[in-house]
Formats: structure tokens, C-alpha cells, sequence
């Protein structure tokens, strides 16, 4: 059965996660994705060597695209890349501000030549203002936006742990090119799509802004707690072993005091009327839940925490998550060998989707050459 986007075409000037985050989920809706790489290939070819020989983050990112190297200070090259351009629905580009626009493919310039293209410019800091030129990486994103502030201990912030900057601008990029996509095909004309890391992770921290802006209460780096919901937390059964327990409402603290703790007396202590009241009382709420679970085994809170429906957690290790009972895989033919990874997040009912090949450097360049050459040849003329 075609995929929803089969028969797009989409060139991509990519590098690193942002960029290829958003045209592999694309490709992994049918589109087909030209991957234009300098001669020495996508740097993020060369991050580690973990999956079978290639980088952990370019197989995740990379799979379902053809490659194609070109040196863009190249006339013939150059030709090359606009005859593909002259053809795609669109264009996906990650490189320094202005880097397109000097060798005359910049965005608004392709739209004018090709009004039905669509183009999507994804940057560190945006096109305007004092840091528009600024390089810029997923850990200085997360700390120029102030994430890195909230995350943490009260010891001193914290990297989240992926790239979530890069991540998030994927997610946008890619869901700003459906949106334009749509439009097209109602307008018959493409639009132009620009997306930042900074912008991207701006918009995630509304919710601490918020708090801070108008409700005065700038939210803590408390480790692996919720700032705004307690209790929240990890807490530690009577055999060692340790869960994520979160209470969303009233109904649930009550439910949770009577028939997992059976400490209904907490409900009448005004330190723990309300959330907002536990929150302001963190410390001895947590203390109250700790030394109630602290009596009991494992099996017993499982099955208290079960039976009253309170959502809880394991903390899980990097080595625990490819045996849990919920993990989705995907198989992916690398360069160097099958690789089995975790499945993208969405799921389809009309059947199970397939999945192109990580491509190695330049494997496409002959017959991508020979597709396009002709039209780049006479380009030139």
C-alpha cells in the first residue's frame, strides 16, 4: 500500500540531528529524501563508531535516504543540486545563516524560481536579532534557554540526557512541512518553514516561564521530582527496591492515603490538603510517603498501587530497556550489517510500515548524477 507521501521529493543540506530528525520521519512516510553531503560526508557519520561500524545518532536518523556527496564550491555541483531543486516539493537546509543565499540557493530566491517548492530553513537562534550568526549546539541551547536551569539537582544543573533541542526542532520542522504540505495542496504555492533550536525549546519552557513571570515562583532543580505535583518522587520499598509514584489529583491522593498507604489520617494533616499544599510541604510529604512504603515489600506496593490505579514507575537502565515488555522494534540495514532499534513512537492501522536502508557516504552519487546531470548540464548553458 503507498505510504501517505509517496512521490514527494525532498533535498535536503543536512548535517547533525535537527534537520535529519525531520526528513527521516519523510522518508518514513514515502517521501523520497536526496541526502546532499559534503565530500567527508555528514559529520554526524563520525560521532561514535557504536552501531556496527557507523554512528549510533546518523543510522537512527538516516535510514529510507539516498546519499549524495557534492562540493557546493563546485560549478558542475552546484548545477547538480539545482536541477535536483528544479524537481523537489522540498527543500530541507541546516547550514550556517546565510551560507545558502551566498551560493545562490537561499530559500525566498528557490520560491520565486519554483513557487510550488517548499522550503524550510532550520537555525540555531532564528534570522533576526543579535544572535542570528551564532553557532549553535543542542547542550548550549539547552543552557542559553534556560533548561539547563531547571534540571538537575540542587547540587547544579544538568544535560538532559539526549539531544532534546535538536530533537524538538526535528519534531517541528517536520510537522511545519505537513502544515505546508496541506496549504500547498489546497493554494497550489509552497511556503517558506523556519524553525530554531532556541525557538523550539523556548516554546517548551512556557510552563516555567509562566510560573516565574506570573506566578513569582521560579521552579527548582530538584532531581528526579516534579516542581509543580507532590508527591511526585522516587521512594523506596522495605526490600531495596525503588519506584516513580506520581499523584495527579485529589481523588488519587485520597485513593492512594487509604488503600495503598492505609494512612487515611494523612488526608485530615493541612499540610496535605491540596497539591499546592503538599508542594509547599514537600519535604514532609515526601517524608510522610517514604516511611509508609518503607514498611512494606515490593509485591505488596505493586499490588496496592495496582488495584487502586495510582500510576507509578521503574527506574530503569539504559541496559533495562531493550527487554521491557512495551519496547517496539524496528529492523534497519546499516552499511555494516541489520541493526534492531527502537520502532518510531506512531503506529498505523492500515498495516505494519517498511523501512529504506542507512545509506553509506556517496552511495548514490552515480546514479543520482546520471538522473539529474542532463537537466544540470543544460542548467549551465
Amino acid at each position: 500500500m503507498p505510504r501517505p507521501l509517496s512521490g514527494l521529493l525532498v533535498v535536503t543540506l543536512e548535517q547533525a540531528v535537527a534537520a535529519p530528525y525531520a526528513s527521516c520521519r519523510l522518508a518514513d512516510a514515502g517521501a523520497r529524501v536526496i541526502k546532499l553531503e559534503r565530500t567527508e560526508g555528514d559529520f554526524a557519520r563520525g560521532y561514535d563508531r557504536f552501531a556496527k561500524g557507523s554512528s549510533s545518532y546518523f543510522v537512527w536518523l538516516n535510514r529510507g535516504k539516498q546519499s549524495c556527496r557534492v562540493d557546493l564550491r563546485n560549478p558542475a555541483d552546484l548545477a547538480l543540486v539545482r536541477a535536483m531543486l528544479a524537481r523537489a516539493d522540498v527543500f530541507i537546509q541546516n547550514l550556517a545563516p546565510g551560507a545558502t543565499e551566498r551560493l545562490g540557493i537561499g530559500s525566498e530566491a528557490l520560491r520565486r524560481e519554483h513557487p510550488r517548492l517548499i522550503t524550510c530553513d532550520i537555525s540555531g537562534y532564528g534570522d533576526s536579532g543579535p544572535m542570528r550568526d551564532r553557532k549553535a549546539y543542542d547542550l548550549l541551547v539547552q543552557a542559553e534557554s534556560g533548561l539547563a536551569a531547571i534540571t538537575g539537582t540542587p547540587e547544579g544543573p544538568a544535560r538532559v540526557g539526549v539531544s532534546v533541542c535538536d530533537i524538538a526542532t526535528g519534531m517541528h520542522a517536520y510537522e511545519a512541512i505537513l502544515e505546508a504540505l496541506i496549504a500547498r495542496s489546497q493554494t497550489g504555492r509552497g511556503t517558506g518553514v523556519k524553525v530554531s533550536l532556541f525557538h523550539s525549546m523556548m516554546d517548551w519552557m512556557n510552563v516555567p516561564w509562566i510560573s516565574h513571570a506570573y506566578g513569582g515562583k521560579t521552579p527548582q532543580r530538584i532531581g528526579l521530582a516534579h516542581p509543580s505535583i507532590a508527591p511526585y518522587g522516587i521512594f523506596t520499598c522495605a526490600d531495596g527496591a525503588s519506584f516513580l509514584i506520581s499523584i495527579q489529583n485529589e481523588p488519587e491522593w485520597r485513593m492512594f492515603c487509604t488503600d495503598v498507604l492505609e494512612r487515611p489520617e494523612l488526608l485530615e494533616d493541612p499540610r496535605f490538603r491540596t497539591n499546592n499544599d503538599r508542594v509547599d510541604n514537600r519535604a514532609a510529604t515526601d517524608a510522610a510517603v517514604q516511611e509508609a512504603l518503607g514498611r512494606l515489600d515490593r509485591d505488596t506496593v505493586v499490588t496496592r498501587l495496582d488495584r487502586a490505579r495510582i500510576a507509578y514507575g521503574r527506574l530503569s537502565e539504559v541496559a533495562d530497556i531493550g527487554n521491557h515488555p512495551q519496547a517496539r522494534f524496528i529492523t534497519v540495514e546499516t552499511p555494516g550489517g541489520p541493526l534492531r532499534i527502537f520502532s518510531p513512537a506512531a503506529t498505523f492501522t492500515d498495516g505494519e510500515r517498511s523501512y529504506g536502508p542507512v545509506p553509506a557516504l556517496g552511495s548514490h552519487d552515480e546514479a543520482l548524477r546520471r538522473e539529474f546531470g542532463t537537466a544540470a548540464a543544460a542548467g549551465r548553458k
